[in-house]
């Protein structure tokens, strides 16, 4: 392609984008004025839009079948479990007008919109990671503007038909919801990215990158690689379970699925066990090596293998031994870290690595040396009875999240067990190149401004005394 033709498209790039962004610039100032209760009842039609049987069904139908990965009953219970836990986090929420009063310091926080977001959405989670950023942004006042994987489009187009339905049914501006025309291309989508108010993105480090480096304020998230330890405290048999149905569930979609499990040696036989009583088959070195070979070329995880059933990565590895055809999830033994060592790394399929540990201690360097080598800030589980263990690993491991005794991809996101909010977009911090070590959730799609009083009785000024007598006691100062 010529200069010439090059300096068209980018200009029609540039003009179908800006149409987009201008229609929901229009569309938000519609809403703008709206009160809590006109926000949270458009919130809850986009809720009921992923929520209705019949709509949830196609959509993860439609996103098995257009991205070959995951699992359609699993891709429905997601999107059915994170919207509803969503949803009820934001029940009761204040998101418009005044939304705290705090007379002691003679503060007042009022929550104002963010405007157009960019969502950035991965092929993984086509429908339901679109429908919490969806969520969010709505219960903010903004609008928002879907840029989805090419091979998630499908879906994001029929969840946005369905939403569209909702919106007209309470009133609300069809484009407080949009998405890039089909097909999406990296120009159009850096280009949403530059027009935007705040760009959120999901899924591939190379978005995440493009959306810190657009010049608009953007919250990326980082890439996961759970490591999970077992130690020698642990409840064997519910560790087990909890690690099997996470490590299975939408054939491992989620970045939040456990990659290693370290198991301390006093009980790493009964882990192992415990594991293949779970439904997990252990691969010998010569399978390891075939599924290595096969799993990763050139060093990279080929996509041929991402979000597939173990029977079906079995087979297209070649191994042939009649066990594998049966396996939930498939084990493969590893003792090291790092680029020649990729089963070390996020493998995004039913395939666990097991690293055996001394003790506790060696077990939570090991997992240090897993998450520095890939997903550092994204978490860590824990399965122990001593809580310590806990504490120490957040006082040590750079994560943003220790997962303790629960199946880790159902807890990350939040969970009713746990005070987690409801999220698919995980922050991890600096040590993950993240904004936000938190989840993502609404309060990241609001403005807040402070209406700032003197205080009735003001604070006493510290004297030097108070602050640096101490300090220069000590030091002769």
């Amino acid at each position: 392609m010529g200069g010439k033709d090059r300096l068209e498209l980018d200009r029609e790039t540039v003009r179908l984008v800006g149409a987009l962004i201008l229609r929901a610039r229009i569309a938000q100032r519609v809403i703008d004025d709206w009160n809590q209760e006109q926000v949270d009842e458009v919130v809850t039609a986009a809720g009921w839009a992923i929520i209705h049987p019949e709509h949830n069904r196609m959509l993860a139908e439609i996103a098995v079948r257009d991205t070959g990965l995951g699992n359609v009953a699993d891709k429905m219970a997601k999107n059915r479990r994170k919207t509803i836990g969503l949803l009820d986090d934001l029940r009761g929420a204040r998101s418009v007008g005044v939304i705290a009063e705090l007379p002691e310091l003679g503060l007042t926080e009022i929550a104002r919109p963010v405007g157009v977001v960019a969502a950035v959405t991965p092929s993984t989670n086509p429908g339901a990671t679109p429908a919490n950023n969806i969520i969010n942004a709505l219960k903010g006042r903004n609008a928002i503007i879907l840029a989805p994987s090419p091979k998630g489009h499908s879906t994001g187009a029929l969840l946005l038909e369905y939403m569209h339905a909702e919106l007209d049914r309470i009133g609300a501006p069809r484009d407080l919801i949009q998405q890039l025309p089909a097909p999406v291309t990296r120009e159009a989508t850096v280009e949403l990215m530059r027009q935007a108010d705040l760009v959120v993105a999901t899924g591939s480090q190379t978005n995440v990158r493009a959306a810190y480096s657009s010049g608009t304020p953007a919250i990326g998230v980082g890439a996961g690689n759970v490591v999970v330890i077992v130690d020698e405290t642990a409840d064997l048999r519910d560790a087990a379970k909890k690690i099997a149905a996470s490590k299975t569930f939408d054939h491992a979609t989620s970045c939040s699925s456990e990659n290693s499990v370290v198991v301390v040696e006093d009980v790493y036989a009964p882990t192992i066990a415990a594991l293949v009583a779970e439904g997990g088959v252990m691969l010998d070195a010569a399978e390891s090596g075939k599924l290595s070979v096969a799993m990763f070329e050139h060093g990279r995880l080929a996509h041929r293998f991402t979000a597939q059933s173990a029977a079906v990565i079995a087979d297209r590895a070649g191994l042939a031994r009649s066990a594998l055809k049966s396996a939930a999830f498939l084990m493969v033994e590893e003792t090291g870290v790092g680029a020649a060592h990729p089963f070390s790394g996020e493998k995004l399929s039913p395939v666990l690595a097991v690293y055996r540990a001394r003790d506790f201690a060696h077990a939570a360097a090991l997992a240090e040396s897993i998450l520095r080598y890939q997903g550092a800030g994204h978490s860590v589980g824990l399965h122990s009875k001593n809580d310590a263990r806990a504490i120490a690993l957040g006082l040590e491991l750079p994560v943003c999240r220790v997962i303790v005794n629960q199946a880790h991809c159902f807890a990350t996101g939040g969970s009713f067990d746990n005070g987690l909010p409801f999220s698919l977009s995980m922050g991890c911090g600096s040590w993950g190149g993240n904004s936000i070590s938190d989840n993502l959730n609404y309060r990241h799609f609001l403005n807040i401004t402070r209406v700032v009083r003197p205080l009735g009785t003001p604070r006493q000024e510290p004297t030097e005394a108070l602050l640096f007598g101490a300090y220069r006691r000590k030091f002769g100062a």
